[in-house]
């Protein structure tokens, strides 16, 4: 028998004041049995950093031709195609010629080796967006995961700032590349 999905309901109010976007993000997220909690804390942070209108949650790890989160238009081509964790380089260039627009959170324990092998790969793509991590920001929100999860994000120059209760902790959003 397989394991069931774990669910989250989630509630994170964004004040992006770098890009001037400020909304409360409501979502009702599942985590595949194989999904670590550090990837699936990650694709709600990607869901804040790279949001915009119609940003939407896909089957992610059950459907391996989609990304973690997409904006698709009315015609059904590909917006924006967000990714989470350390793809292959070759599923990013693949993307790219399908998406309008790539965004790559790029997190985990192999970052550093990740960034080494396939970034020099992805130098040219023009329509692609690669931001970093840091995995001991990424292991905090882990720390504080609960199954109803109330966020408060503000990204400001650069550094966003979440607050998760009386708790606020801080990451530099860089881009990588």
């Amino acid at each position: 028998m397989a394991l069931p999905s774990t669910i989250y309901k989630t509630t994170i109010q964004l004040a992006d004041i770098d890009r001037g976007r400020y909304e409360t993000l409501q979502a009702t997220v599942a985590q595949h049995p194989s999904e670590t909690q550090e990837r699936l804390v990650a694709r709600l942070l990607a869901s804040a950093v790279f949001n915009e209108d119609d940003l939407t949650f896909t089957k992610g790890l059950c459907a391996t031709d989609e990304p973690d989160l997409w904006v698709k238009g009315g015609d059904g081509r590909v917006r924006l195609w967000v990714e989470v964790g350390l793809p292959d380089a070759e599923r990013i260039v693949k993307a790219s010629r399908h998406a309008e627009r790539v965004a790559l959170l790029a997190c985990g324990r192999a970052l550093q080796s990740w960034q080494q092998q396939h970034l020099p790969k992805l130098a040219n793509i023009p329509n692609l967006t690669v931001i970093g991590i840091d995995p001991v920001f990424l292991a905090g929100l882990v720390q504080r995961l609960e199954r109803f999860i109330t966020w408060s994000i503000t990204i400001t120059e650069g550094i966003c700032y979440l607050t998760i209760g009386e708790e606020t902790l801080e990451t530099e959003i860089r881009e990588l590349g």
